[in-house]
């Protein structure tokens, strides 16, 4: 699904990701990073809290899980890779909200049903803001196209 995502991306957009631990968010960046171009192993930042990545945009992958007051935020220096002219995904974003721009793209991934041995996830997409209104239907359809190669 990462990849069916990748070529809608334009530099500075946000990506905000949100699930339940061991839902796959890292998994999603490893994906998109992957269709990217980026050639080195994608890992999550969950200790170092940022890693940046490069492709055929930079990739900035955030991880605020360990964050407990929004202004930890700045600390990490979030507004500054937010003015960067790359792609940004923000696991456990929540936090960050106040801070982001008016455009990103939320993507929450719910676990499927545990007793399904396929371990199916399931995505939700909404896109928020101006700058993702005329990409909507350019998602679905990308998405749509990826289902059908996934499970004919």
């Amino acid at each position: 699904m990462a990849a069916a995502l990748e070529p809608l991306l334009g530099a500075g957009d946000v990506l905000l990701l949100s699930g339940d631990l061991g839902a796959g968010k890292t998994t999603f960046v490893q994906g998109l990073a992957l269709a990217m171009g980026v050639g080195e192993r994608v890992t999550s930042p969950t200790f170092t809290l940022a890693h940046t990545y490069h492709g055929r945009l930079r990739l900035h992958h955030v991880d605020l899980y360990r964050l407990v007051k929004p202004g930890e935020v700045f600390d990490l220096g979030l507004p500054e890779l937010l003015d960067d002219d790359a792609v940004i995904a923000i696991e456990w974003g929540e936090l960050a909200l106040p801070e982001l721009p008016p455009d990103f793209l939320r993507i929450r991934i719910r676990l499927g049903d545990p007793e399904d041995p396929q371990d199916v996830r399931l995505l939700e997409l909404d896109p928020v803001g101006p700058s993702w209104r005329p990409r909507a239907d350019a998602l679905s359809a990308a998405l749509a196209a990826r289902r059908e190669d996934a499970w004919p």
